[in-house]
């Protein structure tokens, strides 16, 4: 199956030689998190008990009320909410927009225009008028454009800070579909300086894809509230489904009035089973992250090799678990969706195909085998089909299994380029 030319091989030990001092890094971050999510699990007395499901109301769950305080624990927040019951991030996100935002409040993201799939929720779209927004509720929008370099513009965040006094300062973490540098901890900790010297916003991190990546998490920082997705980094590859919501105990308990209702938060809730899945998740995401991390660092370095433009860079320090390649045109992003697809364990047959997905405004195609439907800490690619042509890579559950598919991405591009002449 995997028969590379000893030219491809070549490159690939080279690539793996340069990162080595990165990947010794990565290994020193891992190392700290995992430390900090054991104590988390000794500390609130994990025990196998807890792993038992409950159904109906889910009255005086002890496991999901545990649960809830190793997140708290090891994301450095006061309070967690962590449910199976959050189908995605982006509703993650939505519940905790719309848990702490009222009628008249004014949220401003500082960190340029959200991703494609939340700008529905706030109402900064015109495909589903009437459909229970934030703007249709009366929450205001406003946002801060990143400077011309790609990087948060501290001076206009403080100016428009001062000028507007929002409820909620928001920050988004990774890139989204965007050559933006990921924001790192010691970005938002500036940013939560700021807000907290000239108003009294709320500042909240969308986390997703940035969890374990550094020794700090914003919550250590400063920030009032994040979310993410356990199909992401937090669930480790383990969580089947899911979601969590950390930060001040005071509005995770308005986060948790909107998920289920008013007066019963964080209360009720049935596991179904689900949460010894999420125990194990947590426990092991420290470490598949790092396998992540490894992965893409790994990745830029092969296809700096072949000559293309990656972010972040082989040698650059990550946020995030997400490697953005250019790619060039529609044509090699194809091919490399289609070549990582081959040295999956899930649906290696499977031919990726663009096409339209809800949320975005063009077809997009997206590879990956995952054991479970849409994990992307499972090695995974996805792309609009839209300038500048870049695939956003991510992911994987080790790194050893993770290289030979990343090889047959190389690859399929390669021989793509030798058919073209």
């Amino acid at each position: 199956m995997f028969q590379f030319s000893k030219d491809l091989e070549d490159l690939s030990a080279r690539a793996l030689d340069r990162v080595q001092g990165m990947f010794r890094q990565i290994d020193d971050v891992t190392e700290y998190n995992q430390k900090k999510v054991l104590e988390a699990f000794i500390n609130n007395k994990v025990s196998e008990a807890m792993f038992a499901a409950t159904t109906g109301y889910g009255h005086s769950d002890w496991g999901r009320e545990t649960l809830e305080r190793v997140f708290a624990d090891a994301l450095d927040a006061e309070d967690a909410l962590v449910r199976h019951n959050f189908t995605c991030g982006t509703h993650t996100l939505a519940v905790a927009l719309f848990g702490v935002l009222r009628p008249g409040d004014t949220m401003l993201c500082v960190s340029g225009t959200p991703y494609d799939t939340i700008r529905p929720v706030i109402g900064i779209t015109e495909e589903a008028p009437d459909a229970g927004s934030l703007k249709d509720f009366g929450v205001r929008y406003d946002e801060v454009a990143l400077d011309a370099n790609g990087k948060l513009d501290y001076a206009a965040i403080e100016a428009k800070i001062r000028a507007v006094q929002p409820k909620m300062v928001y920050l988004q973490r990774s890139r989204g579909y965007s050559l933006r540098d990921t924001l790192s901890i010691d970005e938002i900790e500036r940013v939560v300086k700021i807000a907290k010297s000239c108003s009294k916003a709320i500042v909240m991190v969308d986390n997703c894809y940035g969890e374990f990546t550094e020794k700090k998490e914003p919550t250590t920082v400063g920030a009032d509230l994040i979310a993410g997705s356990m199909i992401k980094n937090p669930g480790g590859g383990i969580a089947k489904t899911g979601g969590y919501i950390a930060g001040r105990a005071d509005l995770i308990e308005k986060c948790a009035n909107r998920f289920s209702t008013p007066g019963l938060g964080k209360e009720i809730g049935a596991t179904l089973g689900m949460t010894r899945d999420m125990f194990l998740g947590i426990f092991q995401s420290p470490h598949i992250v790092g396998e992540a991390l490894k992965t893409a660092c790994y990745t830029a370095a092969v296809f700096e090799s072949l000559g293309f433009a990656t972010t972040p860079r082989s040698d650059e320090t990550r946020h995030d678990i997400i490697q953005a390649i250019c790619l060039e045109n529609k044509e090699n992003l194809i091919a490399f969706c289609r070549g990582l697809q081959l040295g999956s364990p899930i649906d290696s047959f499977v031919v990726p195909e663009p096409s339209p997905m809800p949320g975005y405004d063009c077809d997009v195609i997206m590879a990956g085998g995952s054991f479970t439907n849409g994990s992307t800490i499972e090695l995974s690619a996805d792309a609009p089909l839209r300038e500048p042509y870049a695939v956003w890579f991510q992911g994987s559950l080790n790194f050893h299994s993770a290289k030979p598919a990343v090889l047959c991405a190389a690859k399929a591009v390669l021989d793509l380029q030798k058919k073209e002449g």
